[in-house]
């Protein structure tokens, strides 16, 4: 079925508005190969361009929440490059290192965990009804009782 490319442009409109990306040019890239995502963005911060590409048929069940999300990591990439480069201070740059390797853990956990508390907010304080995805925990479920 895939998703509906339309749809995604008038959520990225809306969406760039709301979070004050109005600034960035961003393009949407639909992923037609087997893929365990449901989204990505990839940012060049020095011409201020973005590529949202967006798995053809994602485990999110909610392109809104998609969209913000990946959205939202276009907004916090400033942040989550220094903190990178200061763990890389810090620790080296080697990848065997087990102290680095948890930092690293930790600082992808939290932003995670924070880009989807902020979406869940945004969505909510601006009238989104849809209900929220559980495409990966629902996964774990299925996998787990043999659904």
């Amino acid at each position: 079925m895939g998703v509906n490319f339309i749809k995604l442009e008038e959520l990225l409109n809306k969406w760039q508005d709301i979070l004050r990306l109005r600034d960035w040019d961003i393009k949407l890239k639909i992923v037609d190969k087997e893929w365990r995502k449901s989204g990505d963005i990839k940012i060049d911060m020095d011409d201020k361009k973005a590529v949202m590409l967006i798995n053809n048929n994602p485990k999110s069940t909610n392109l809104e929440e998609l969209v913000v999300h990946e959205l939202l990591h276009l907004k916090l990439w400033g942040m989550d490059q220094m903190l990178e480069g200061f763990i890389n201070q810090v620790f080296g740059t080697n990848e065997d290192d087990m102290k680095k390797e948890f930092a690293m853990n930790q600082l992808f956990i939290m932003l995670e965990s924070t880009v989807e508390d902020l979406t869940k907010g945004f969505l909510k304080a601006n009238g989104c009804e849809e209900e929220l995805s559980f495409g990966r925990l629902q996964k774990l479920i299925d996998n787990e009782i043999g659904c």
